[in-house]
């Protein structure tokens, strides 16, 4: 049986000042990159790879964005991360030790001075596990640097969560870089 939550609309049309504020951020985020001269990679699951749409449609982002992970499901996070299953149903899909894992698995598999990794419940059905709809976990590190983690509880519809925590996932990184 799905958990529903009405407070969290599947279908709201996204507020355009919402959508601007991300396109910024990302914009900001490429000059940082560039100026820096960094590489950043990501793992994304609940944006679902809207992070690194974002980033690349800034004119320039093939010099510093790496690539991005897409991994939705358990499954992708085993298969494309490595993280380990038991670990994964032990700790839950959405917790900070998952964001933290998956941030690690990121620098292992790619050549990025930086890496960024979300995890959450965008809604507006809940997974069961007791985890709130609309939290999500955000991990950001450079490269041999201690993985820094933020919980996050969103509300909205689900494209609002999903463009909320790419946003958070953004400023997280930049950051970082200051």
């Amino acid at each position: 049986m799905s958990e529903h939550n009405s407070e969290y609309p599947a279908d709201t049309p996204l507020d355009e000042k919402l959508i601007k504020q991300a396109e910024k951020k990302a914009v900001c985020l490429i000059k940082k990159l560039k100026a820096v001269s960094q590489k950043l990679a990501l793992a994304e699951s609940c944006t679902g790879g809207l992070i690194s749409s974002l980033l690349a449609e800034v004119p320039g982002a093939s010099l510093v964005l790496w690539g991005s992970f897409v991994c939705y499901t358990k499954e992708a996070k085993v298969s494309m991360l490595g993280l380990k299953k038991s670990e994964l149903s032990a700790d839950g899909l959405v917790s900070e030790k998952t964001a933290r894992s998956m941030v690690g698995e990121v620098f292992k598999k790619s050549g990025a001075d930086i890496a960024a990794a979300v995890t959450g419940l965008a809604g507006p059905d809940g997974d069961g596990s007791g985890v709130p709809v609309g939290t999500v976990w955000v991990g950001a590190a450079l490269r041999d640097g201690e993985i820094k983690t933020k919980v996050f509880h969103f509300k909205g519809s689900r494209n609002e969560v999903r463009l909320r925590a790419a946003c958070a996932v953004l400023e997280e990184i930049q950051k970082l870089l200051n």
